[in-house]
């Protein structure tokens, strides 16, 4: 019988992004459609973090012909100076590293949907080719990567007026096996949940990948209010319009909860209850739909 010896040479250490591309599952749900799309909402929810921070008023997400998914938006720009401690550009930390970000305390974000600072990084490690341009301080900078190692540092490529930031990303093929088709239905339905959650919030989405381009944007004033009005169009309801209600409370020794409710009664015995929290959707409801 032979033994199999257990030393420190069995023991491996994965550097950098490693550890995504070796276990993807573990961070995006599945290689499979679910999972691809799971990239354009980690992107996607650093622009609406920017929104709810109130820095940020539109968002645009575009597919381009040649497979890859850009998102933009006017937020204030990844930062691009030099970090104090790590030596390098800040941008570096957020796009190359695991869990580096903003959003570990509440001086930056009050609110956010990520708070692990895995998203970004996440996708650049997923991303054959990745590509990051910010617009901040009247300068436009850009960055390179590919599969999660820098190919091109950040370098300043002109001057603008735009701020914001803009992420390029092309998926991977050698990650996701059983194709790179992003679905606009799944897209749109998403980006306009998220606009109804953030009233006063412009988001476009523009597809490019067929002769004839589709564009379509979403705006709601209303809110949540609204996204029940929309939910029940064609259906016989009880009130003249929804319920909504919207409360501030400030926990002693926490943070500040702002809570908003909307609701509509129908003639028919269905029901359904959509929860969120930071705009991300709670599918097992929680203590807020307990409560």
């Amino acid at each position: 019988m032979v033994k199999n010896n257990y030393t420190s040479e069995q023991i491996t250490v994965l550097e950098g992004l490693e550890a995504v591309r070796k276990r993807p599952a573990m961070y995006i749900g599945d290689t499979a459609e679910a999972g691809l799309h799971h990239l354009v909402w980690e992107v996607v929810d650093n622009s609406i973090d920017e929104a709810m921070a109130g820095e940020c008023t539109e968002i645009s997400v575009i597919l381009l012909e040649d497979g890859s998914c850009e998102v933009r938006d006017d937020g204030r720009g990844i930062p691009i100076d030099m970090h104090k401690v790590k030596k390098v550009p800040a941008i570096e930390l957020v796009l190359g590293t695991l869990h580096a970000g903003g959003k570990f305390d509440d001086k930056t974000y009050k609110v956010s949907g990520g708070l692990h600072g895995v998203g970004v990084s996440c996708v650049n490690a997923l991303a054959e080719k990745l590509q990051a341009n910010v617009y901040r301080d009247g300068k436009e900078h850009e960055i390179h990567y590919s599969r999660g190692s820098l190919t091109q540092p950040l370098k300043q490529i002109g001057s603008t007026k735009k701020r914001g930031t803009r992420i390029r990303f092309y998926p991977d093929e050698q990650i996701f096996k059983e194709g790179i088709i992003f679905n606009i239905k799944t897209l749109k339905r998403r980006l306009k949940e998220l606009a109804y959650l953030n009233p006063g919030l412009k988001i476009k989405l523009e597809d490019q990948r067929d002769v004839e381009v589709f564009k379509e944007e979403f705006l709601f004033e209303g809110g949540i209010r609204e996204y029940i009005e929309n939910l029940t169009e064609n259906d016989t309801t009880l009130l003249m319009q929804p319920f909504f209600c919207a409360k501030e409370v400030n926990i002693k020794n926490g943070p500040t909860v702002h809570v908003e409710l909307a609701l509509q009664f129908l003639t028919q015995k269905r029901g359904e209850t959509l929860s969120f929290v930071n705009n991300i959707r709670t599918q097992g409801g929680g203590t807020h739909v307990t409560g």
